[in-house]
């Protein structure tokens, strides 16, 4: 059975919906600029337009490129994680982003809670190690949450925690920081948590550890994801 195409409805071609989304997820600009930036190149698009794109193909986006990769993550060996919470308020109440990052620095997982007690931690680990198997090592804060979440699942002498050990977590905050203050933070729960969702596929699919590679590997494997991009969604 032939797959039906997911913009078989839409008059404007899949290659400008697959920009206007790498645009505003990727990088930290507002509807607006996305809007300013397309029409410099041609494009007439209104900004509620282009929000109507990302809530319609960000997710399906996501989905594909996270499909493709979580076989290749499930491979690893010696397999470490580094797991951390990041504060976000959403009108004057603070909400807990809890983000899984492994050893390289792909994003596997991000949850959004209310409390950041056990019952959180446990439901946040048992949601990644469900998509992405069991890691050799979890590295943590010293939040007693982690500890008490671990010995339900039991993998509490995997824990490791230190000061400077989570770096790796730490780090990987600073991109979704941008994008929040480019968003003027978020109104709702169900919100940020469909946008992280969709923001961490994106950026692991775009992160290519530039500081850590030769410009020609580099360059290649730029061309190469942009390439896969582009196939997204194709029927």
């Amino acid at each position: 059975m032939t797959k039906r195409s997911p913009f078989r409805y839409f008059k404007t071609s899949p290659e400008i919906i697959r920009l206007a989304v790498m645009l505003y997820v990727r990088f930290p600009l507002s509807l607006r600029n996305v809007e300013d930036l397309l029409h410099e190149r041609g494009i007439d698009v209104s900004h509620e337009t282009i929000r109507f794109w990302w809530n319609r193909f960000g997710p399906l986006f996501a989905s594909e490129i996270k499909k493709r990769r979580i076989q290749q993550l499930r491979s690893y060996s010696n397999w470490r994680w580094h797991l951390d919470e990041v504060f976000v308020k959403i009108n004057g109440v603070q909400y807990y982003l809890w983000r899984a990052v492994d050893h390289e620095g792909e994003v596997l997982e991000s949850y959004v809670t209310k409390r950041r007690d056990r019952a959180a931690a446990l439901k946040f680990l048992r949601k990644a190690m469900k998509r992405y198997g069991t890691p050799e090592v979890i590295v943590t804060d010293k939040l007693r949450s982690y500890g008490a979440a671990m010995k339900v699942v039991g993998n509490a002498v995997k824990q490791e925690t230190g000061r400077w050990k989570n770096n790796r977590a730490e780090n990987s905050h600073l991109p979704f920081r941008r994008r929040e203050r480019a968003m003027h933070r978020f109104r709702r729960m169900r919100s940020l948590q469909k946008f992280v969702s969709v923001h961490a596929s994106v950026f692991n699919h775009f992160n290519q550890e530039r500081s850590l590679s030769q410009r020609d590997h580099f360059k290649r494997n730029r061309t190469a994801a942009l390439a896969e991009w582009r196939g997204l969604g194709a029927a």
